[in-house]
């Protein structure tokens, strides 16, 4: 695969006429080597990529009270639909966002670890309430955007070597991969906590779901090495229409919270719907109180609470607009997308926008990269996800139909397409193979885009001290190293306020 680090495209096919050919001036659509169709798939395989967040978002947010005992939304019995329908709903007006604004191939929804920051870190503090909580995620979300108006934001980006830029492309390659594979009970953590993960029950892959995963990369792989147009999303829905079957005749059953059925579905059963069609609740929209943290554990435990949303946040997008980009072959000489403040202008507003609509900061989704996998190069993907998740607040049954087993299949061979970009680093330079290094294994090791890119940044700026080479280090690498370093300790540093 073409390194990331040089924009390589297609040439461009002949523009259509008519509202098609608007879309095409629009969007650059020929002029990116890629069509209508291309497109509208991409544009979908992302959506049922990342359509897993509608089902698990709530379970994070909904199901565990705040400070006070309070479920998001007051009412347990109802939390999880309104979250779920906040989440679609944000998620896709960002979403289509990103593609008008930034026309880039990139979809936001509310993020994974994120989340759960602000579920067990910050809404179980003492008196503090679910609207103080999301409170905090709309500061820090304004803060980030004033960092990007004012230039910050990306000159950091541009800092960053070009070849660090490919190594966080690669690392988010494996993280994607293993997040498929565990998201699918592929790898699992072992009941006997004997070693760290293992594959499958006791070492052996077990169950329909297994089969049904299995089944469905196997179907992208063949479809894909034939060159099969839209192969991701057609095993996709080959693997879910299985799954419904599977379900329909074996009656698997979810998962249990207490282990029990280990061999059942990971998060949702792929079972017919009674009706395609629920009406959704947006009551929890504007539920937030801005400085209402601050009476409740001070300013300066709210500035540390800030901090590690941000820091997640200030690098997480950073890397994925990389590695999507690099997928897409959209970078320039300099590993940069186009429009990269566009794109960090949107990322900004939507993680102000997730805590104002009480689901979480919203963030990019690295699962972009299976729709641009499948084709994708525009915005007007985007726009094509964005739309999928607007009438996801009103067709959340039929989401729900696409368990986990058959929309990660896709995710292991984006892993797998992004790592081949590791031929870009020179890993004869040790000044920065070791850093690349640390990059690529720490973000599936510890499940956090952030803490590879941490670790990178720091032993770059380390071996170029150690060198006699600070000088060469760029003065917003060192910022960012010091600032690496801090979100690595935060942990004791708020013990200390606290």
């Amino acid at each position: 695969m073409t390194s990331p680090t040089r924009t390589t495209r297609s040439t461009p096919s002949a523009a259509p006429s008519g509202f098609a050919g608007s879309l095409d001036r629009f969007f650059k659509i020929a002029e990116r080597g890629s069509t209508l169709g291309q497109e509208v798939r991409g544009g979908l395989v992302t959506f049922f990529a990342m359509s897993y967040i509608i089902v698990l978002n709530p379970l994070i947010l909904g199901t565990i009270p705040d400070g006070t005992g309070q479920f998001l939304g007051g009412d347990p019995n109802t939390s999880v639909a309104k979250v779920a329908a906040a989440t679609a709903l944000i998620a896709g007006i960002m979403t289509i966002l990103m593609g008008v604004v930034a026309n880039f191939p990139l979809a936001l929804a509310a993020g994974l670890g994120l989340n759960a920051v602000v579920a067990f870190s910050i809404a179980l503090i003492p008196d503090m309430t679910w609207p103080d909580a999301m409170g905090i995620v709309v500061l820090e979300g304004l803060i980030i955007l004033v960092l990007v108006l004012t230039g910050f934001r990306e000159a950091v980006f541009r800092a960053v070597p070009v070849e660090l830029k490919t190594a966080i492309s690669v690392g988010i390659g494996l993280f994607i991969a293993f997040i498929g594979l565990v998201d699918s009970g592929i790898v699992r953590i072992p009941a006997s906590l004997a070693v760290p993960v293992e594959l499958g029950l006791g070492g052996s892959l077990t169950g329909w779901p297994t089969l049904v995963f299995v089944a469905g990369l196997l179907v992208a792989i063949v479809l894909w090495v034939k060159k099969v147009r839209g192969a991701l999303l057609i095993a996709i829905v080959a693997a879910t229409i299985f799954a419904v079957i599977v379900e329909a005749v074996a009656h698997v059953g979810k998962q249990n919270p207490d282990g029990s059925n280990a061999t059942g579905w990971e998060l949702n059963s792929p079972a017919l719907p009674a009706s395609p069609v629920a009406v959704p609740d947006f009551s929890l929209l504007g539920q937030f109180s801005l400085f209402g943290s601050i009476e409740k554990i001070g300013i300066l435990a709210v500035v540390l609470l800030v901090f590690s949303l941000l820091l997640a946040d200030f690098f997480d997008t950073m890397g994925t607009m990389v590695a999507v980009g690099g997928e897409a072959k959209l970078l320039d000489a300099d590993g940069n997308p186009p429009k990269t403040r566009a794109i960090l202008v949107v990322d900004s507003v939507a993680a102000a926008a997730g805590g104002a609509g009480s689901v979480s900061s919203n963030t990019s989704y690295i699962e972009s990269a299976a729709g641009v996998g499948d084709g994708a190069r525009t915005g007007l993907a985007s726009v094509v996800t964005g739309i999928a998740f607007l009438l996801a607040t009103f067709l959340s049954p039929i989401v729900d139909m696409v368990p986990f087993e058959a929309a990660t299949p896709a995710l292991v061979l984006v892993g797998f397409l992004m790592m081949t970009q590791v031929t870009g680093i020179n890993w004869k330079n040790l000044e920065v193979a070791i850093p690349a290094f640390l990059v690529i294994v720490l973000m599936p090791f510890t499940y956090s885009i952030t803490a590879g890119m941490g670790a990178g940044f720091i032993a770059y700026v380390v071996i170029k001290v150690a060198l006699g080479n600070a000088k060469a280090v760029h003065p917003l690498m060192w910022g960012a190293a010091v600032l690496f370093v801090l979100y690595f300790v935060r942990g004791p540093l708020q013990a200390l306020v606290s």
